[in-house]
């Protein structure tokens, strides 16, 4: 077995609350690979592997049940696990969490640009604001009420 890591150096390393990686392990993603004589998880490399392809699918909104699926198929294809299925059929599986991720960082990309482009119009009313000018549109143009048009 490789080097085994209590949890405090797990949470470090990957960034997660000790209660995230408490919550995985009653989810049945994640286990700690051993425990010492007193009862405190142990966990190897791959235990923080584990939690990692967690982490990466977070962002992306997959379900406790797909990241349970996507890391029984890991298992399956790194043989940690035995498996009837046959490895073309896991392959078959992986591209399609590769394609449902694909599909939802372009959705993230979507939203990020419109972030951005929010984020600059107020610093761009920011600095506009700041030097006396206004940087609003000028308003639509208004019917007054003898017909005539003006911009106002």
């Amino acid at each position: 077995m490789s080097e085994l890591m209590q949890i405090g150096e797990v949470v470090e390393r990957v960034g997660y609350s000790f209660r995230t990686i408490r919550y995985y392990e009653e989810m049945g993603l994640v286990a700690p690979s051993a425990r010492t004589p007193g009862g405190f998880r142990l966990y190897t490399e791959m235990d923080v592997y584990r939690l990692m392809v967690l982490k990466r699918m977070k962002p992306l909104d997959f379900s406790l049940d797909e990241m349970r699926r996507l890391l029984a198929i890991l298992d399956a294809l790194d043989g940690r696990v035995p498996s009837d299925t046959p490895r073309e059929t896991l392959f078959d599986q992986l591209d399609e969490f590769r394609a449902a991720a694909d599909a939802r960082v372009e959705k993230l990309r979507e939203k990020l640009a419109m972030a951005e482009e929010f984020a600059q119009r107020l610093r761009d009313e920011a600095a506009g604001r700041s030097d006396g000018s206004s940087p609003a549109p000028e308003p639509p143009v208004r019917q007054e009420q003898d017909g005539a048009t003006a911009a106002g």
